[in-house]
């Protein structure tokens, strides 16, 4: 599989990609137990290709198969946005692609500081990043539904995770 930046022409594709992964039915990632409506939208993603401070990666080959966001924020970058196909969750796709955007932070950004943030509710998917050494901090905040990211189905916090490179 290819590692690259995304373009303007993979943005339907990571839309379904990350509405599929966030909200489907399937897949260790999903949060639709927790959170009613699209993830993303056209716009969002057309968003995080034009900024100058996000780099938006995908590793496909001849579909994308996951996606990863690096965004620029001080001396820190922001990881988010990230999705994994849930037929192929579980076979190392989402550590290679987490691997490469910190690879990318460290060599082309000269980032040293990581910052993502984790719905408090997915405990799994905290864990699976402290695997990887992210530390919980201790800001919390509630679910951000100004952004637009869907309605909460109950009350949620949003806890970040930080990691030294």
């Amino acid at each position: 599989m290819q590692f690259r930046e995304a373009t303007a022409e993979d943005i339907h594709e990571i839309v379904a990609l990350v509405n599929i992964a966030y909200r489907g039915e399937k897949g260790w990632t999903t949060e639709n137990a927790l959170v009613d409506g699209d993830r993303t939208t056209p716009a969002e993603v057309l968003g995080y290709i034009t900024n100058p401070k996000s780099h938006l990666f995908v590793l496909a080959n001849a579909s994308i198969k996951s996606v990863i966001c690096v965004e620029v924020q001080n001396s820190s970058a922001y990881i988010g946005f990230f999705a994994v196909n849930p037929r192929l969750q579980g076979e190392g796709v989402g550590k290679k692609l987490l691997q490469k955007a910190e690879e990318f932070a460290i060599k082309q950004l000269n980032i040293k500081h990581l910052l993502m943030s984790v719905l408090a509710d997915r405990v799994e998917l905290i864990e699976f990043y402290e695997r990887r050494g992210y530390i919980r901090t201790k800001k919390i905040e509630d679910y951000p539904i100004n952004l637009n990211v869907g309605i909460p189905k109950k009350e949620l916090k949003v806890i970040s995770l930080e990691k030294s490179l």
